[in-house]
């Protein structure tokens, strides 16, 4: 494989961005913008198929020699992502087109350089560089906050930013501290160093928890569900998809590869990433708009999927990548579905909308397969994550937390339920206008009163998207071997990451 692809990944979309700035709108922004995110989707498969059989590729940036270049690695898991950023990218970036969104002059730019961000800390096998990497992708973020000026927003904004720099001096600092005791930054050479010296894992431990801040692991939940609401439909699918799941990421590499997966401590993930499970569905059951209730079930499902790097065993470790493609996929088209109901009703909230199956039943049929899945029902991909899942907690003996997962999955299909009856099943309202007609010379005046008028539909555009990704997890669900076996190879990679740290170190 030609490794200058990997490079390529983030320069791209940075040099697109740039070029995207000099745009406003018309069909070659459009294309510029959609026509990247395309090109990075055919790449992330093309690096799938050179990595199927569990070989790592490296390429050493200017081309430097080990440990003075930046070194970019792909394996099995991070082809995985890149293939699901780029999908969730080209489809969240359709939305934005869909809704008009896109034609705010800075808002691909910033989606693509977010994106480059996403790539590269996937794809570095630097620490320092990692930081780089997240600091590009929240850069942008904070634009796409604000960027819908609404008071809303703004202060959905402020929470944002305001977590964010406290994370990223927290990361900052354990890098620091990493390279003080370590006396190096580089992933391969820091393999097992946490298991060899004290002072290391206390470093460690420092960016660990800082990418558990970022994952919204509990209790450090609340800035997730204090700002996801604020931003547009499509932002929010996009952060959905990228933020989180890139720290879910760095804790998987990091766990296997610097603390060689220490059972000692994994003890602690089990219970903070099970009290995660449960506080994030039980905080669901008492909100009132869709929005809020699927950001809720984020923090959920990412105790979910950070239960495979607690349990630490091939089985876990499988199930627990599984889950996060799954999710990363699902959990986007949720907020899509429900987002093209609130860019044309104008709202969320739940005791406002009803009926819309009867008059939408393609975007109905999208929400409710991957709130199927999301529950875990099949023959979606939701079903194949969460059986994996528990059957790796029963496996390793923690009949606890398998327990605790299927009581959530129970009730999280309660409140998909509660969507879906609120918002898509029932009779729609009477659709309303207002016509003013004369009371006569005795009153001199008007009065106003109600007669049906046209209802408002949902285009097409709009509904596309949310169905694309419910057809991924159908798929998925049916065909779930392949990815199983994906996620098998990844899992290997990290249980024994020689191959990996060789590849790094060009040993």
């Amino acid at each position: 494989m030609n490794t200058v692809l990997l490079p390529l990944l983030v320069a791209v979309p940075l040099f697109c961005a740039a070029l995207l700035t000099m745009f406003t709108t018309g069909r070659l922004c459009r294309f510029l913008f959609l026509g990247t995110s395309t090109g990075a989707l055919a790449a992330g498969f093309l690096l799938l198929w050179a990595t199927r059989d569990g070989e790592v590729h490296v390429h050493q940036v200017g081309l430097w020699p080990a440990g003075v270049a930046i070194p970019f690695v792909i394996d099995t898991f991070s082809a995985l992502m890149v293939t699901t950023t780029a999908l969730l990218v080209l489809v969240c970036s359709a939305f934005a087109v869909a809704t008009g969104e896109a034609d705010r002059r800075y808002l691909p730019s910033l989606i693509l350089v977010l994106s480059a961000g996403v790539y590269g800390a996937l794809l570095t096998a630097d620490l320092f560089n990692l930081f780089v990497f997240v600091e590009v992708m929240l850069l942008p973020s904070y634009g796409l906050m604000a960027i819908a000026g609404t008071l809303r927003g703004l202060r959905g904004g402020r929470v944002y930013v305001t977590a964010n720099l406290l994370t990223s001096t927290i990361f900052l600092a354990g890098v620091a501290l990493v390279y003080g005791t370590a006396g190096t930054v580089q992933l391969g050479e820091l393999a097992g160093a946490a298991r060899e010296s004290p002072l290391v894992a206390v470093a460690m431990g420092l960016v660990l928890l800082a990418m558990m801040v970022k994952a919204a692991v509990i209790p450090v939940h609340g800035w997730l569900v204090r700002t996801y609401t604020a931003p547009s439909p499509a932002v929010t699918a996009l952060f959905s998809g990228l933020h989180t799941k890139v720290a879910i990421y760095v804790i998987y590499r990091l766990y296997a590869l610097v603390f060689d997966g220490d059972a000692s401590l994994l003890w602690i993930g089990l219970v903070v990433f099970t009290a995660t499970m449960a506080v994030g569905v039980m905080g669901a059951v008492g909100e009132g708009t869709t929005r809020s209730i699927l950001v809720f079930h984020m923090v959920s499902q990412i105790g979910y999927i950070l239960l495979g790097v607690a349990l630490f065993t091939e089985l876990g470790l499988m199930a627990g990548i599984f889950y996060l493609v799954h999710h990363m996929v699902v959990k986007a088209s949720l907020f899509l579905s429900t987002g093209a109901v609130e860019h044309v009703h104008g709202t969320g909230e739940l005791e406002r909308l009803r009926g819309l199956a009867q008059r939408e039943p393609l975007l109905a049929l999208a929400f409710l397969g991957a709130a199927l899945s999301l529950a875990g029902l099949p023959p979606f991909s939701g079903f194949v994550a969460k059986l994996a899942l528990v059957a790796a907690a029963f496996d390793a003996g923690q009949w606890v937390v398998a327990a605790i997962a299927i009581a959530v999955s129970l009730i999280t299909l309660m409140s998909m339920l509660k969507i879906w009856s609120s918002v898509f099943w029932g009779r729609p309202p009477e659709p309303e206008r207002e016509l003013r007609m004369a009371d006569g010379p005795s009153k001199g005046g008007t009065t106003t009163i109600t007669a049906p008028s046209a209802v408002t539909r949902i285009r097409t555009g709009l509904v596309l998207p949310a169905v694309a990704l419910t057809a991924v997890t159908l798929c998925v669900g049916l065909g779930g071997q392949l990815l199983l076996d994906l996620s098998a190879q990844a899992a290997a990679h990290l249980l024994d990451t020689s191959a990996y740290v060789e590849a790094v170190t060009n040993r």
